[in-house]
């Protein structure tokens, strides 16, 4: 019953989808405007490029290894990295009171400071190396997952810190089985923003010279007025995108079942 609600909901919002796309290729082929190519020249494209290879390495391209390849590496090595250590200064900063008081300040300023100005930097520093795009990444998304973790183990019931207390339960075992459970839903509301905006900075970064990756791909057609590939590279990554928050949320309801479970328990 739940899987004929959920075919039925996700119905019901294709529709929106199909009418759009065809809208686009209805006012595209009237207008015939080299710079809008009609939705099926671009899937007819992005095919081209990416997925016309050999079955046995499911219709990948050389193209798609060698951009999904790059991207996608530079993408999750960032994205981990900040994940990570957004986990680990978020939960000390959170669980210390004056840590928090010496060092939010410093982490709304930096914060506030846009990913994109710092690639002159990190160019300088690091020179066109793998090194310089997962840094640039991991710096632009570690700060909703670190205030996202910080927030959440600072705002963990009090009576639940008690009660661990007076059962006699380790600083340690307290952390792993009351603190960051407790967290979790804001410490993963800030994972998937992160992963939002690691794809955006994904590309930034690969914009600044890079000769591989999706980002490269984009900047040598814009380079060679191939208006097709340039479209191609956009929808690639907005369903590059769509299925990431998509398996995300997935992985997201799988692993906070126990919570929702406990939220409809206490409502």
């Amino acid at each position: 019953m739940r899987a004929v609600r959920a075919l039925r909901g996700t119905a019901g919002r294709a529709w929106l989808v199909v009418a759009l796309i065809a809208a686009w290729e209805l006012v595209t082929r009237l207008v015939k405007s080299g710079d809008f190519p009609p939705p099926s020249t671009i899937v007819a494209q992005l095919r081209e490029l990416w997925f016309s290879g050999p079955a046995s390495r499911a219709f990948l391209t050389d193209k798609a290894v060698d951009d999904f390849s790059t991207s996608l590496g530079h993408l999750f090595a960032g994205w981990l990295l900040a994940g990570l250590a957004g986990v680990v200064l978020g939960t000390a900063i959170g669980r210390s009171a004056t840590l928090h008081a010496l060092l939010d300040p410093v982490m709304q300023f930096a914060r506030a400071v846009p990913p994109a100005t710092l690639l002159p930097f990190f160019l300088i520093v690091f020179q066109l190396t793998t090194t310089m795009y997962v840094v640039t990444i991991a710096f632009g998304v570690i700060w909703p997952v670190l205030l996202n973790t910080t927030d959440g183990v600072r705002t963990v019931e009090r009576l639940q810190l008690e009660t661990a207390r007076v059962f006699g339960i380790s600083p340690l075992r307290r952390l792993l089985v009351v603190i960051l459970p407790a967290a979790a839903p804001k410490i993963f509301a800030g994972l998937r923003v992160s992963l939002s905006f690691a794809l955006i900075l994904m590309v930034l970064s690969e914009l600044t010279g890079s000769t591989a990756g999706l980002g490269a791909r984009l900047l040598s057609a814009q380079r060679d007025f191939e208006t097709e590939q340039l479209w191609a590279g956009i929808v690639m990554l907005g369903v590059l995108g769509w299925l990431f928050n998509g398996a995300f949320m997935l992985l997201e309801r799988r692993l906070l079942r126990w919570h929702s479970g406990a939220q409809r328990l206490t409502s």
